[in-house]
């Protein structure tokens, strides 16, 4: 049961993830949840952060929110989290950085990935649904099943197979200027060390010149491992939700 404190409508800058906080993992928003954040995105700043690319917040968030076109500049968008920063200026999406993982980089952390599923004995799937290992160019991503299964075999896999704790664990150990980040339900991120959605919130603090207690941010994976857990230590205000459905209610709550 989340408790909701009336001092939380004072927040000026919403930050949510988006896969299991707003959406089902890669699909897109809902109507309700459309009209939701197009109603927060008319009184705050909302931001959106994830470890996907910046091409999957478009489809699935920016397409389908109502009055788009009037409510975008107080949208920011932290794709690959937090790798890159993307402000709406001048009816455009501006990049502000974009910190790369090099190609060379992208093989030793392929190399790590490869030992590390062989040493635990991870089982390919018979059918896969897209790539399993994907370079984004901030970032290298595991999805056990591929970057395109459907929600349920995701969910079959994260609650009869899911090492995902075992992988990280091993890669960490062997990638020492990375961080692997448990994510979604079949996924591993590893991205720069130090290159986390806390850095995207110290980012967007700094952006808009506010305060650390100005900032609230929801998300689906606050807990030790999950990449929603470091923004736990910018001091900023963490609401965890188990689903969209009750991140509706606390962005109901802030527009009450």
């Amino acid at each position: 049961m989340i408790t909701l404190s009336n001092l939380l409508k004072k927040k000026r800058v919403i930050i949510f993830d988006i896969d299991g906080t707003i959406t089902k993992s890669k699909m897109p928003i809902d109507k309700t949840m459309g009209r939701l954040l197009s109603g927060l995105l008319a009184e705050k700043i909302v931001v959106l952060v994830s470890g996907e690319k910046y091409a999957l917040f478009r489809k699935q968030v920016i397409s389908k929110l109502p009055n788009a076109s009037q409510i975008l500049k107080n949208l920011v968008l932290l794709p690959t989290n937090a790798a890159m920063f993307y402000v709406y200026k001048k009816r455009k999406w501006v990049r502000l950085y974009n910190i790369k993982i090099s190609k060379k980089e992208e093989k030793e952390i392929l190399k790590q990935f490869y030992t590390a599923l062989k040493r635990i004995g991870f089982v390919k799937p018979k059918h896969k649904y897209g790539k399993i290992l994907e370079y984004r160019g901030t970032e290298v991503v595991f999805s056990a099943l591929g970057q395109k299964a459907p929600l349920s075999k995701k969910n079959e896999w994260n609650k009869k197979h899911d090492v995902r704790v075992r992988i990280k664990n091993i890669l960490e150990k062997k990638l020492p200027g990375f961080d692997a980040k448990i994510a979604g339900l079949t996924s591993i991120d590893v991205i720069r060390k130090g290159i986390d959605k806390a850095y995207g919130v110290r980012r967007v603090r700094k952006y808009f010149h506010i305060h650390t207690k100005d900032i609230l941010f929801v998300g689906d994976m606050i807990f030790p491992g999950g990449n929603d857990y470091p923004v736990v230590k910018t001091g900023v205000k963490c609401i965890k939700v188990r689903s969209p459905q009750e991140t509706k209610k606390v962005i109901q709550f802030l527009l009450s």
